[in-house]
């Protein structure tokens, strides 16, 4: 039976923040497959947030997975330029505030933060291929039916990009005290939208956690017809 998941308090979050970067940064300095590559790593909430340079996507690739395998990891997020070339960032349903302040953001309503007003219940308003991250942060619990936008998501990503969900887990007060959340989520979830495989716009889960109060994810694209991923990788997230 899965143990239940508590809330982490704020002063616990802080400190396993300052246990997490200082482990992070020994690991990106020692590991000699990385040598020559400039990322940095910090942490907010058990979220790392990766910046620097790489030569290649593979690089950047191997340093998100060591860093996810770290205990108490719920998410990692980057901004990390490859080749030069600084990623391009979309921020869905931002609100007041974008994740980070280069993103290209997206709400209903207009405001500061926004870059462009639309409603994603009539999908996202950019060409296919268009960016290398996405960020959904609190977004899918406000849509009755929110696969369309997932797989929305799927086409305006680059291959190889990558979603980032956050939503509130449904255990957690704020799921429910929110008369706008229309859906419930959990860890679980995200194994559905990974096992659905629907019209070749297919994920693979990087990383998935819940810290007590909300659930994460790291969905990467991928084509039809890519490996799956392994039995002993979906272990790592789910049941």
């Amino acid at each position: 039976m899965t143990a239940p998941v508590v809330e982490i308090s704020e002063r616990r979050l802080r400190l396993h923040d300052a246990h997490l970067r200082a482990a992070a940064r020994e690991l990106l300095c020692h590991d000699a497959r990385l040598a020559g590559t400039e990322i940095d790593v910090d942490f907010d909430g058990g979220v790392a947030h990766l910046t620097g340079a790489v030569d290649q996507e593979r690089q950047l690739m191997l340093a998100r997975e060591l860093i996810g395998r770290l205990a108490g990891v719920f998410a990692v997020w980057d901004r990390v330029r490859v080749g030069g070339r600084a990623p391009r960032l979309l921020d869905l349903g931002c609100g007041a505030t974008k994740q980070y302040p280069e993103n290209v953001g997206v709400d209903l309503a207009p405001g500061p933060a926004v870059d462009v007003v639309a409603d994603l219940q009539g999908g996202i308003p950019f060409a296919d291929n268009s960016f290398d991250r996405i960020f959904a942060v609190h977004v899918l619990e406000h849509l009755a039916d929110f696969l369309p936008l997932v797989d929305d998501c799927h086409r305006v990503l680059r291959p190889g990009g990558i979603l980032h969900i956050l939503s509130p887990w449904w255990r957690y007060v704020n799921a429910v005290a929110d008369p706008t959340h229309l859906r419930l989520l959990d860890v679980q979830t995200f194994k559905g939208i990974c096992a659905r495989n629907t019209a070749g716009r297919n994920w693979f889960p990087l990383h998935a956690g819940c810290d007590g109060a909300g659930v994460f994810a790291d969905l990467r694209r991928v084509e039809p017809g890519a490996e799956a991923p392994t039995p002993e990788h979906m272990a790592r997230f789910f049941d």
